[in-house]
C-alpha cells in the first residue's frame, strides 16, 4: 500500500545580507538540519539530534578544473520545503516494505559574480539522520565541466571513537582499526596489509566510508553516501586536530575527479545518527535515497543459497588453473594438465549432488574457463574470453546434469582487472549464459584496472559496474560483483545486482592472518551499511585446513551459522567442502533452513566491535531466525521473543557454542536443544569467546 503526503511551501524573495545569514531549517523527529550563508556567501550546514550538536558549521561546495569556485559568493534565490511519507515494496531484502519519511529542503543559490554560477543543494532530513546532494542546473557558462575537488565538510564535535580502514583507491579489504580520530594514520595499516593484492593510499589521514563513529556522550554516527552514479567514490580526509572530516574524491588516470554535463545531480552524502547503535543497523536511509527499480518485471530475480568449487582452491586443495603455468605445454602447444584443476566435470557433479540432496539452489564454479595460467599480476588486457572452457569442463553435460537435479550453476567471470576486455564481451558472455541456462554470474576485478591508471573506486569504474548491471538485466542475469567500490544502495535501482564483496570476506582466513574475532561485529556497521555482502560464511572446519602453522578461522563453528543472519545477503554461500558438512549434518540443518529473503528484521541488540544480535522473519512465512555474534569476549545474551505473534506456539531450535568452546580452543564443539516458546518467552544465549548463537523458531 502506497501512501504519499506532500506539502509544498515556497519562499521566493530577494534577501539582504542579514537575511542570508539567518538559517533555514528542516527537521524530522529528533533530527534538525540548519542551512545558512556566511557573510562571504559560503554555504554552511549544521546537524542536531535531540538538541545535541552532531555536525558543527561545515562548508559545502566544489572547485572546478578551470578554477571556477562553487563554494562562495552565493546569494539565496529561493528555498522549498517538502514533506514526504510513503511506503514502497522491495522485490527482496531485509524487510518486504520500506517506509520513506522525510522533510526535504531545497536551496537555490546564485553567485553574485560574472559568470553567475547556479547551484542547488537538496537536504532530506529523516528520523535517523540527513542526506544531501548537489545539483548543477543547466546554465550559461556551464555545459561540460570537470570537478577538481569537492569541498564538503563534516565537522564533528569531538575526538570520536572510529572504526576505520584506509582511504584506498583500489580496495576495501582491510581489517578495521578502532581508534580515536586523532590517532588515524592510514600508511602503517596500508604497509602492513601485504595480503591485499592491489593497494593505493595517497593520503596518510584518509579513511573509507561507511565510517562508523561513537561520541564520548553516547551518540552513534555513520557517514557514507547513497546512489553513487557517474561520480567517483567519496573518501574522507581526517583533520586530527579539529576532528573535521572533508570529502576526498578518487581521481582518474590524469588526476581529475569527475567529468560532468549540466544538468547533473551528485550522489547523496549521508549522516546517520542515533543514541542507540541498533538504530544505525535498522536505518533504510541509504535505500530510500536511491531511485526506484529500473527493472519493471523482477519475477526472474531469485535470491538463493549456493555451494561451490571455491574454498578448496583458497586452501590449496585444487587450483583455478588447468596447467601449472602458461609455459607448461606439450609438443602440439596444448596445456599439460596438472591434475589439480578444481573445475572439472566430475568434481562439479559432486557439488551438484550435494546441493540437490540438501535443497541448495546453486553451485558456483570458478576456474572453468581458459586463461588462469596467466591471469594475475601482468596488467594484461586480453586474458579471458568468458566462453571457452578448459578441456575437462563439459558445459553442456554439466548444465543438463544440474537442470535434471533442480540446481543452477553460477557462472564466474573473473576479469583480472581488465574492464575494457570485459565490456567488449558482455553481450557474448551473457548470451553464452542464456544459451546454457546460467541465471547468475559472479564477477571479479582482482588486479590493477585497465584502462591503465584508472582505479576500482574512480568514476570510470563506477560507471563500468553500472553498465554491467544494466547489460545483465537486459539478459535477465543476476550479478554478484567482487572487488567493486563499496555499495551505496543501488540494489534498489538494479535489483538484479544482488550482492557485492567490496570488503574483507571470510576468504582471508584461508590465505592470510585472517579476520580477528571482532571483525564480524564491525562489518554490519561499516561495509554492510551500503548493501548486501557476499561474505561466504559457513566454514565448519575451523582448524586443520592449512599447512601453515596456527592458521585457522577466527570464529567458532556456531558463529559461522549466526553469520547467515547477521551478515545480510540475498546470495549466501555455504562455503566449506561437502565432506566437512557431512561430519556435522545436525549443525548444517540450520544452513538448510535459514532463508535468504525476509519480510521483517529486528535489531535486538548491537554495539560496534562488541556484539550484534538480529532476528529476521522469513519471506512469506511465520518462521523467525536469530543470529548472535560476539568479539573475543564471551557473553550471555537474554533475548525477549515479544516479536512473535501473540497466542501462537513455536518450536525453537538453539544452536549454541559448547561449554568449553572458544574461537581458538575447541571451536567446533556445539550443542543443539529444542524448546517450545511464545511471545512471552525469553531465551538465554551463551556465546563463547569469538563465538555466536543461531536460533530457528518455527510456528507449531
Amino acid at each position: 500500500m502506497r501512501k504519499i503526503f506532500l506539502s509544498l511551501l515556497y519562499a521566493l524573495a530577494t534577501f539582504s545580507l542579514q537575511a542570508q545569514t539567518n538559517p533555514l531549517t528542516a527537521s524530522q523527529g529528533k533530527t534538525t538540519l540548519n542551512f545558512s550563508l556566511s557573510s562571504q556567501g559560503e554555504p554552511k550546514y549544521t546537524v542536531k539530534f535531540a538538541g545535541r550538536d552532531v555536525i558543527r558549521p561545515s562548508a559545502l561546495g566544489f572547485v572546478l578544473k578551470d578554477k571556477t569556485s562553487f563554494d562562495k559568493n552565493f546569494v539565496l534565490l529561493s528555498s522549498e520545503i517538502k514533506n514526504v511519507d510513503e511506503t514502497w515494496q522491495q522485490p527482496w531484502g531485509e524487510v518486504s516494505q520500506v517506509r520513506n519519511h522525510y522533510q526535504e529542503l531545497t536551496i537555490h543559490l546564485k553567485q553574485n559574480t560574472t559568470p553567475a554560477g547556479l547551484l542547488d543543494i537538496i537536504f532530506r532530513v529523516f528520523d535517523d539522520g540527513v542526506g544531501f546532494r548537489y545539483h548543477f542546473p543547466k546554465q550559461e557558462g556551464l555545459n561540460y565541466f570537470i570537478v577538481s575537488d569537492e569541498l564538503t565538510q563534516f565537522n564533528l564535535t569531538g575526538d570520536h571513537k572510529a572504526w576505520w580502514i584506509p582511504g584506498d583507491y583500489d580496495t576495501n579489504e582491510y581489517s578495521y582499526t578502532n581508534s580515536p580520530l586523532s590517532k588515524v594514520d592510514a600508511f602503517p595499516v596500508r604497509d602492513a596489509a601485504t595480503d591485499i593484492a592491489v593497494r593505493e593510499v595517497a593520503d596518510r589521514y584518509s579513511v573509507q566510508t561507511p565510517l562508523m563513529l561513537k561520541s564520548a556522550d553516547g551518540l552513534y554516527l555513520n557517514i557514507h553516501e547513497a546512489a553513487l552514479v557517474n561520480f567517483p567514490a567519496m573518501q574522507l580526509h581526517v583533520d586530527r586536530t579539529t576532528f573535521g572530516l572533508s570529502s576526498s574524491l578518487v581521481p582518474d588516470a590524469v588526476g581529475n575527479k569527475a567529468y560532468l554535463h549540466a544538468p547533473f545531480s551528485t550522489p547523496w552524502r549521508t549522516i546517520m545518527v542515533s543514541n542507540k547503535a541498533a538504530d544505525i543497523l535498522s536505518s533504510k536511509m541509504i535505500l530510500n535515497l536511491n531511485e526506484p527499480s529500473v527493472i519493471k518485471n523482477t519475477d526472474w530475480i531469485k535470491p538463493m543459497k549456493f555451494v561451490g568449487v571455491w574454498w578448496e582452491m583458497q586452501i590449496g586443495k585444487s587450483t583455478w588453473s588447468y596447467a601449472k603455468s602458461a609455459d607448461d605445454v606439450d609438443a602440439s602447444g596444448k596445456l599439460i594438465p596438472s591434475g589439480k584443476h578444481g573445475a572439472n566435470t566430475e568434481n562439479v557433479k559432486h557439488f551438484i549432488d550435494f546441493a540437490a540432496k540438501n535443497g541448495i539452489q546453486g553451485v558456483l564454479v570458478e576456474g572453468w574457463n581458459v586463461g588462469w595460467e596467466d591471469w594475475f599480476g601482468n596488467w594484461k588486457e586480453n586474458v579471458f574470453d568468458f566462453i571457452t572452457p578448459y578441456p575437462d569442463f563439459d558445459v553442456k553435460a554439466l548444465q543438463d546434469y544440474a537442470k535434471a537435479k533442480g540446481v543452477n550453476i553460477i557462472m564466474h567471470n573473473e576479469t583480472s582487472g581488465s574492464a575494457t576486455n570485459y565490456e567488449r564481451q558482455l553481450d557474448t558472455a551473457y548470451g553464452f549464459m542464456n544459451k546454457f541456462g546460467y541465471t547468475s554470474v559472479k564477477t571479479g576485478y582482482v588486479g590493477r584496472i585497465i584502462p591503465r591508471g584508472e582505479h576500482h573506486d574512480g568514476q570510470w569504474m563506477v560507471n563500468h559496474y553500472e553498465r554491467v548491471a544494466q547489460k545483465a538485466a537486459e539478459h535477465k542475469v543476476m550479478v554478484d560483483m567482487h572487488e567493486p567500490m563499496r555499495p551505496t544502495g543501488l540494489q534498489r535501482t538494479y535489483p538484479n545486482w544482488l550482492a557485492s564483496e567490496a570488503g574483507r570476506g571470510n576468504e582471508y582466513n584461508a590465505f592470510s592472518t585472517g579476520n580477528n574475532p571482532e571483525h564480524e561485529t564491525i562489518m554490519p556497521f561499516t561495509r554492510l551499511i551500503g548493501g548486501p555482502m557476499d561474505y561466504t560464511p559457513g566454514i565448519f572446519k575451523i582448524k586443520g585446513y592449512s599447512d601453515v602453522p596456527g592458521r585457522q578461522v577466527h570464529t567458532t563453528l556456531v558463529k559461522q551459522l549466526a553469520l547467515y543472519v547477521t551478515m545480510y545477503s540475498p546470495l549466501q554461500m555455504a562455503a566449506d567442502l561437502p565432506e566437512n558438512y557431512e561430519q556435522h549434518m545436525n549443525a548444517f540443518q540450520f544452513i538448510k533452513d535459514v532463508p535468504v529473503d525476509w519480510d521483517d528484521t529486528r535489531i535486538l541488540e548491537a554495539e560496534p566491535g562488541d556484539f550484534v544480535t538480529i532476528a529476521r522473519k522469513g519471506k512469506g512465512t511465520n518462521d523467525w531466525f536469530i543470529g548472535a555474534v560476539t568479539d573475543e569476549n564471551a557473553r550471555v545474551s537474554t533475548i525477549n521473543l515479544d516479536f512473535l505473534d501473540k497466542g501462537k506456539k513455536y518450536e525453537a531450535i538453539i544452536y549454541a557454542d559448547g561449554s568449553n568452546a572458544s574461537w581458538n580452543n575447541n571451536p567446533e564443539v556445539y550443542s543443539i536443544k529444542k524448546m517450545t516458546v511464545t511471545s512471552k518467552s525469553k531465551i538465554n544465549l551463551v556465546l563463547a569467546a569469538g563465538g555466536g548463537a543461531a536460533v530457528s523458531i518455527k510456528q507449531l
